[in-house]
């Protein structure tokens, strides 16, 4: 957990320091909403959220020649309850090719999921924590007065996490293997100036193999997020 704060605040502090040297534009955003989980056969909990995320035009395109515009960026993930929810890091960068109103990107992404406990045969496991590749196709589109309102949706399907021991006990079980997994996101906002306002919904769903790492599908999961948030840009 620490290890994992420290390598953040590492990647935040690159972020900021490429702003004097670049130029560029960067924001900024605090989230804050509700997270649905369901894991395996146990019933769907509910949890208040918090979220901050924040991206960086690295370098912008030729205005004469054209090409993408390189971002970079990251987003942290929190619940309130985190004996059920799961807490997420990520961080990103890559191309961002525009067209007139229309935005369209692919991001290599790497995420950091800390999974809550389990419970079978009245027994407590340390779910394993999931360090995902994530290459997610994002199209945005700005319409309206100045082109101020936008619409954004995201997805990818999930690859093989690679797994990381939390905390070690007598009922840890094996690393269970993927069969499928996706998640998607969607967000609508209006920029106001420097401030912008969005809401958010988000959906991730894993499904592993029944085995002897996965019993009963308790690593099996689906999350459903909604959040509202308000940011700015400088």
């Amino acid at each position: 957990m620490k290890r994992c704060k420290v390598h953040v605040l590492r990647v935040w502090l690159l972020v900021l320091a490429a702003v004097p040297a670049y130029g560029q534009r960067v924001t900024v955003g605090i989230d804050a909403g509700q997270t649905s989980d369901k894991f395996g056969t146990q019933p769907s909990t509910n949890s208040f959220e918090y979220g901050i995320d924040g991206q960086v035009t690295v370098l912008k395109p030729n205005e004469k020649k054209g090409g993408p515009s390189i971002v970079a960026g990251g987003e942290i993930l929190v619940p309130a309850d985190s004996t059920n929810h799961a807490k997420e890091y990520a961080v990103y960068g890559g191309p961002m090719f525009q067209t007139h109103n229309l935005t369209i990107g692919v991001n290599a992404q790497i995420r950091k999921i800390f999974l809550p406990v389990a419970q079978f045969d009245n027994q407590v496991f340390n779910r394993q924590n999931m360090e995902l590749l994530e290459l997610p196709l994002t199209i945005r589109y700005n319409f309206g007065a100045a082109r101020h309102a936008f619409v954004q949706v995201q997805g990818a399907p999930e690859f093989s996490p690679r797994f990381r021991t939390s905390v070690p006990n007598l009922f840890s079980l094996p690393s269970p293997t993927l069969d499928h997994g996706y998640f998607l996101r969607g967000s609508a906002g209006y920029i106001f100036g420097k401030f912008y306002a969005k809401v958010t919904y988000q959906t991730r769903y894993f499904k592993f193999d029944t085995n002897a790492g996965n019993p009963t599908g308790i690593y099996n999961w689906r999350t459903d997020m909604v959040m509202g948030g308000v940011g700015f840009a400088f």
